[in-house]
């Protein structure tokens, strides 16, 4: 059997870090593994991000989650800041 096509390979995992990898190198500071900038391109991957693998799908899409909406960053940083906690009023404190 051709060897990219056994099941128990790693390309998924070694493609995906060779993609970090390349944004790591363009962004210089880089220099936390918290990094928000990590995070996004994770969201870009999962979410936004058609996979041939996938036919076209999103991993997010082959899970069964959908992000509705024409832009989708703009989608999911709402649906994002509709889950944060209300700010608290420091003058509501005393």
């Amino acid at each position: 059997m051709h060897p990219l096509r056994r099941l128990d390979h790693n390309n998924k995992m070694e493609r995906m870090s060779g993609k970090v990898r390349d944004k790591e190198k363009m962004m210089r500071g880089l220099k936390n593994a918290d990094s928000p900038i990590l995070k996004g391109i994770q969201v870009y991957h999962n979410f936004i991000k058609p996979h041939m693998t996938l036919d076209g799908k999103t991993p997010a899409e082959a899970a069964g989650i959908e992000v509705q909406g024409e832009n989708r960053w703009l989608t999911i940083i709402q649906n994002a800041s509709k889950s944060l906690p209300e700010p608290k009023n420091r003058l509501d404190e005393s």
